[in-house]
């Protein structure tokens, strides 16, 4: 990827830029904390989210340590695609 001054325009930047930027973007934000991140993931309510949790289908993707929970969204929603 090519190096773009910050203070471009973003009309000025070719499709190729912006698609590189944007990906730069996404991959930046990879996890989400808590029951609230896996219930906006997973599009359904907080209660939903713990049962879905408490099933065991989402293991591989949550990292939990007390009450700190991190869940990778990749990984989760490749795993409940699988369910």
């Amino acid at each position: 990827m090519k190096q773009i001054d910050p203070k471009t325009p973003i009309w000025k930047l070719t499709v190729e830029e912006f698609l590189d930027i944007s990906k730069k973007l996404n991959s930046e934000n990879k996890y989400e904390y808590g029951l609230k991140g896996l219930a906006k993931i997973l599009g359904c309510s907080v209660s939903k989210a713990s049962e879905i949790k408490s099933s065991g289908i989402l293991d591989k993707a949550i990292i939990q340590n007390g009450n700190i929970i991190i869940i990778n969204k990749e990984k989760a929603l490749q795993l409940f695609a699988k369910k």
